[in-house]
């Protein structure tokens, strides 16, 4: 059997990188090539696995941000009565207070929260079973609760019509959550709405970048 011969490249360049390839195909063993072959992919894999710090945000994603959608009801009822629904992959929505609410522009904020509105106090609601037992249905304009500041009084209401799981009657004692973190600790009630109740009211909120949008313009 007549041998194959590989031509050289006549050019100096050429021949330099020709020795060079020959010299490395030669000195790999099966060995040598399967550990690079590994290299490679794990090199891959890392890559996939941990992000480049560059891609980053400054600032990491809050739990609400990371396990919620925002929508926010603005408006609602009354001028300036601005609230927010984050909805949850299971369909529950966390009711609170939007960062615009007329609440938070009186002198020391919110100074007080009543739950007793209506005729029964929301705080008094205990639901309890994987079937909400005692759960109440609400609509959308129900009252939640009434918040209080040094200049006046303003009432929130569900803005989705469902059943109210929870209020967060830690507001009762400590209403200042409401200044210092309303979209988390400060939430006023969770609700279970239907899922054909949820999309009459879905399509009456905006989005977060149309909120504030529109919050930027008035």
């Amino acid at each position: 059997m007549e041998e194959q011969n590989q031509e050289v490249p006549k050019n100096p360049q050429g021949a330099v990188q020709y020795c060079d390839q020959t010299v490395h195909s030669l000195s790999c063993s099966p060995s040598k090539q399967e550990e690079l072959v590994g290299e490679g992919e794990e090199a891959e894999l890392k890559k996939l696995l941990v992000p480049d710090a560059r891609d980053l945000p400054l600032t990491p994603s809050s739990a609400v941000e990371s396990n919620f959608i925002a929508y926010f009801a603005s408006d609602f009822i009354k001028p300036g009565h601005d609230q927010y629904v984050y909805r949850h992959a299971n369909g529950l929505c966390v009711i609170g207070l939007a960062p615009t609410h007329l609440a938070f522009k009186d002198e020391g904020g919110v100074t007080a929260v009543d739950f007793n509105v209506g005729k029964s106090d929301r705080s008094g609601i205990k639901v309890t079973g994987k079937r909400k037992k005692n759960a109440q249905f609400f609509e959308s304009n129900t009252a939640l609760c009434k918040v209080c500041t040094k200049c006046g009084s303003y009432i929130v209401r569900c803005c989705v019509k469902g059943s109210l799981l929870e209020v967060n009657d830690r507001l009762i004692k400590q209403p200042e959550l409401l200044n210092s973190a309303a979209d988390r600790e400060g939430y006023i009630a969770i609700i279970m709405p239907k899922p054909t109740d949820w999309l009459k009211a879905k399509a009456s909120f905006l989005d977060f970048d149309k909120y504030k949008k529109l919050r930027e313009c008035s």
